[in-house]
C-alpha cells in the first residue's frame, strides 16, 4: 500500500484471489443493507452512478441517533463499477444539515464537500456511578468507517480493488 493509497482510501484483496463477476460485486454491495444500520445502500442510477450508500439521517426512525451527535454534516458515498479494471471507484460527498425543531434539513443549495472523508465523533454523557461519583458514560460513536468498511471488505473479499477518488472524474 503506497502513500496515495492511504490518502484515498484504497484497499487492495489479497493475492490468490480470483475476481467475481460485477453483477456479483454490484449484488454484494447491495447486500451489505441491514434494518439495524444507520446507513443504506441502494441503486444510484438517476444520480448518475451505480451504487449510493448513504446515513439515514432523513430517516425518522434514525433522527435520535443523529441528534445525539449534533450532526450538522450529511455524507454519501457514490459508487461506479469499472469492470475493465476489476475495481470500484468510490467519492464521499458531504452537505450541511440543519435542525429544526428537532428534525434534519439540507441547508439551502450548499454541497460542502467531496473527496474521501475520514471521521470520527463520539458523543458523551455526564452521569453518576453506583457511588454517587461523577463521570463520563460514552453514550455513542458517529464513524466513516461504519459507513464505508462494510462496503471495502465487501469489494475486497470479492477480489476486486475499492479505489477512494480525492479530485477528478469518478
Amino acid at each position: 500500500m503506497g502513500l496515495f493509497d492511504w490518502f484515498t482510501g484504497t484497499k487492495r484483496p489479497e493475492g490468490g484471489v480470483t475476481p467475481r463477476s460485477p453483477q456479483e460485486v454490484y449484488q454484494s454491495l447491495l447486500a451489505v443493507n441491514r434494518d439495524d444500520a444507520p446507513f443504506v445502500v441502494r441503486d444510484g442510477s438517476p444520480e448518475g452512478v451505480d451504487l449510493i450508500s448513504e446515513w439515514r439521517i432523513m430517516d425518522p426512525v434514525w433522527y435520535e441517533h443523529f441528534k445525539a451527535f449534533s450532526v450538522t454534516k450529511y455524507y454519501q458515498i457514490r459508487m461506479r463499477l469499472d469492470p475493465s479494471k476489476q475495481e470500484v471507484r468510490s467519492v464521499d460527498r458531504t452537505w450541511e444539515v440543519d435542525w429544526v425543531r428537532g428534525f434534519p434539513q439540507f441547508v439551502h443549495g450548499a454541497e460542502t464537500g467531496r473527496g474521501q472523508v475520514k471521521k470520527v465523533e463520539k458523543a458523551w454523557s455526564l452521569g453518576r456511578d453506583e457511588n454517587g461519583k461523577l463521570e463520563l458514560k460514552d453514550k455513542a460513536t458517529f464513524s466513516m468507517g461504519e459507513l464505508k468498511s462494510p462496503l471495502q471488505k465487501s469489494v475486497i473479499d470479492l477480489g476486486w480493488t475499492w479505489r477512494g477518488v480525492a479530485v477528478g472524474k469518478l
